[in-house]
C-alpha cells in the first residue's frame, strides 16, 4: 500500500477537482452504498475545513471539520468516509487521528462534538468520544451524539 498524502484546507482553497472527488466519494458511500437519499450539499462545507487522504492521486479518505456555531457550539467532525478499497486497511483510524491532530494544531485542545452513526460507536470510543443521550434517526439511520473532551 502506497503512502497516503494528508491535507487540510478551507473550502475556498479546494480545487475544482478536489471538490469533485470529495462529493463523488461522499455520494458513493452515503447516498448510493447506504441507500440513503439526502441533501449532501448542506451549506456547511463553506464553513468547514476539509481533510483529505489521497493515495496515488485518488481520494480514499475524507472528513470535514465543521467550525464552532455551525452544527454545534463546539467544533465538529462530519462526513467521515473511506472508499471501499481503503476499508479494513486502517485508513479510517488514521483519518480520525489526522483530523483530530489538525483540530488541535489549528484550534488547540478543544472539545469536539459529533453526530455518529450508531454502529460506529465503538470506533469513536476508541478516540475517547463518549456517548451523550439517546439515539435518534437522521435520514432513516440510527445516530448518537458523542463528545470528546480533551484532558
Amino acid at each position: 500500500m502506497n503512502e497516503i498524502i494528508w491535507q487540510c484546507k478551507p473550502f475556498k482553497e479546494l480545487t475544482n477537482e478536489e471538490l469533485y472527488q470529495i462529493f463523488r466519494l461522499r455520494i458513493s458511500v452515503f447516498v448510493v452504498e447506504q441507500n440513503c437519499p439526502y441533501q449532501d450539499a448542506d451549506g456547511k462545507d463553506l464553513k468547514s475545513l476539509h481533510v483529505t487522504g489521497k493515495q496515488n492521486g485518488e481520494l480514499i479518505a475524507y472528513t470535514r471539520i465543521v467550525l464552532p456555531g455551525v452544527s454545534y457550539k463546539e467544533i465538529s467532525i462530519g462526513r467521515v468516509v473511506t472508499s471501499t478499497e481503503a476499508r479494513r486497511t486502517g485508513a479510517g483510524k488514521i483519518l480520525m487521528k489526522k483530523t483530530m491532530e489538525f483540530i488541535k494544531k489549528e484550534f488547540g485542545n478543544v472539545p469536539i462534538r459529533i453526530g455518529a452513526q450508531l454502529y460506529l460507536q465503538k470506533f469513536y470510543e476508541s478516540f475517547s468520544f463518549v456517548r451523550q443521550g439517546d439515539e435518534y434517526l437522521e435520514d432513516g439511520i440510527p445516530h448518537i451524539i458523542m463528545l470528546f473532551v480533551p484532558r
